[in-house]
């Protein structure tokens, strides 16, 4: 791939200013940046969804491009399609040899020899191309995939929009791998996913025979995937290309900064000291005179080549305070089922028992598909039980967080999505500032925002509901780590009641979680941090023995 002269503006906001860049085929690299440095606008460039003002990405001739989008309702016009029809039909071996027989029939009604050897040519065409999307071999490599993204005979025959938001991101990177692409992009890739699932994933992409760009806020996955880092630099609106992972990335770049640092507070002094002989002097005469002259043009060299130290990375400054206190008991579930299907006697939540107590963190575990989110939903009552009952006192407050961010409004601006707190738009504003939205940031409508900034408005609105009892479904996706650190500070100190879902460890350890909820067998325990990180694996093991 080769970046040339690229700039890209946003009305007056510039994006990119005279990139040249290039990287050479196969390699794994690592996009990273502040946010709103590009990351997500340059993928949208490679893949030809955006037109640069000047300048243009080169990719090798031919060269197929796929990408996993953050959310795959937003990619997929149909989402009643199976899942076995959507990942199949990544290689479209069915129609080429429908082509292939369509192809023959007709060569044997062709009496013309100049016509019939461009037909066979045609066929070659085709023939090549099934060899390329390897039709004999396709089918093992298919199961391959599925196997290795723990994808079951059970869900291949559900339609989209009945899994879970894990399962569709286990859905949507199964596809993307079968569909055989020479340059991948992952945006978020393990946001949803479990551990076993990712470790298929990093070993697949460290094996694969192709060009591989990840977008990711998870460092473990970045250091294990990738060989080189693509800094995106927010300050001057370029890209430096980086040897070595994410974490040999933060040792160089802080070396750098570092350096810069101090080549700059040496050339400020030297500044500083020049213009002081340059004012002195410059109304006097003979030497004197003279010497001013010199230094002014020092000086005048000097600030033509002025060294730029990148200004400190605002953090997000955020509050999680509830507006009274609630009952002892702010959340009780009794014997509750549910099931989707309401024809069929499988239930996704059977006869589950719990309660909350006040203050307490409490954490909801299981593999994906297994009725979490489900859970939470029938809890804030955007589904309604088959059975059972849910218990929320009058005094229990809830404040909701969504993984897919259904609770936002995609068409009204950031500011527009607050207006239900009827504040006024400067109280508004100085929240969202908090949350690192500054000036006309707060008129973009949200549908346009990046899955990162969605979270934070998602997050600002939480932060005002004055909740006492938080319900959060994977609030760390999309998330950059330093925001990460900051949230689970804000939630450890809550001081309400909190239910979470998170495939998160170092975000749940650091919530000071109580007590545990196995959705496979509704069993409570207290916390243990090891059973947290091994429990997917081990959950997978009994699904299939359960099978």
């Amino acid at each position: 791939m080769q970046i040339k002269d690229l700039y890209l503006s946003f009305g007056v906001q510039t994006i990119f200013d005279d990139v040249n860049l290039r990287i050479e085929e196969n390699e794994k690299v690592g996009i990273v940046g502040n946010n709103g440095a590009g990351k997500t606008t340059f993928f949208k460039i490679v893949m030809g969804e955006l037109e640069p003002d000047s300048g243009k990405v080169i990719l090798p001739n031919g060269a197929r491009v796929a990408c996993l989008p953050q959310v795959i309702s937003d990619e997929v016009p149909d989402m009643s399609i199976t899942v076995f029809d959507f990942i199949s039909s990544a290689r479209p071996i069915d129609k080429l040899n429908k082509d292939l027989q369509d192809a023959y029939d007709y060569i044997s009604t062709i009496t013309d020899e100049k016509e019939l050897k461009e037909e066979y040519r045609r066929v070659e065409k085709i023939e090549r191309k099934l060899d390329y999307w390897d039709q004999y071999s396709a089918e093992t490599i298919l199961l391959k995939i599925l196997d290795g993204m723990d994808i079951s005979g059970e869900m291949l025959n559900k339609p989209l929009n009945e899994l879970s938001g894990g399962q569709k991101s286990k859905v949507a990177f199964a596809r993307l791998l079968y569909s055989k692409p020479e340059i991948i992009l992952l945006d978020e890739p393990t946001n949803h996913l479990d551990k076993k699932t990712k470790d298929f994933v990093i070993s697949y992409l460290k094996s694969y025979k192709g060009s591989v760009f990840v977008i990711s806020h998870d460092i473990s996955f970045l250091n294990a995937v990738t060989t080189k880092t693509l800094y995106l630099d927010k300050t001057i609106k370029n890209m430096e290309l980086y040897n070595g992972n994410y974490d040999v990335f933060v040792r160089l770049h802080a070396e750098r900064e570092k350096t810069l640092k101090r080549q700059a507070e040496i050339q400020d002094r030297e500044i500083e000291k020049l213009q002081a002989i340059v004012d002195k002097y410059a109304t006097s005469s003979g030497k004197r005179k003279k010497m001013a002259q010199d230094r002014e043009k020092k000086l005048e060299k000097l600030l033509d080549n002025k060294i730029e130290v990148a200004p400190e990375v605002k953090k997000a400054k955020i509050q999680m305070v509830s507006s009274r206190e609630s009952s002892n008991m702010p959340l009780k579930v009794e014997n509750l089922s549910f099931r989707y299907d309401k024809s069929s006697s499988h239930n996704i939540i059977n006869n589950l028992s719990f309660e909350l107590f006040k203050g307490e963190k409490f954490l909801i575990v299981g593999e994906n598909g297994i009725g979490k989110s489900t859970l939470l939903k029938l809890i804030v009552g955007q589904l309604t039980p088959d059975s059972g009952e849910i218990i929320i006192p009058n005094k229990t407050d809830i404040g909701y967080y969504a993984q897919e961010h259904e609770l936002l409004d995609n068409e009204k601006t950031i500011l527009e999505n607050f207006k239900e707190f009827g504040i006024s738009d400067r109280n508004i504003r100085s929240v969202l500032g908090r949350f690192l939205f500054f000036g006309n940031d707060v008129y973009k409508k949200v549908g346009v925002l990046s899955p990162g900034e969605r979270s934070r408005v998602a997050l600002a609105k939480l932060s005002l509901k004055g909740a006492n009892l938080l319900i959060l479904d994977e609030p760390t996706n999309h998330l950059d780590p330093d925001t990460q650190l900051i949230i689970a500070d804000v939630f450890r100190e809550f001081d309400g009641t909190m239910l979470v879902v998170s495939h998160n460890p170092e975000f749940v350890d650091n919530l000071g979680v109580e007590r545990t909820l196995d959705m496979h067998t509704g069993r409570i325990s207290y916390y243990d941090k090891k059973t947290v990180e091994h429990y997917h694996d081990v959950n997978n093991k009994k699904a299939k023995r359960i099978k």
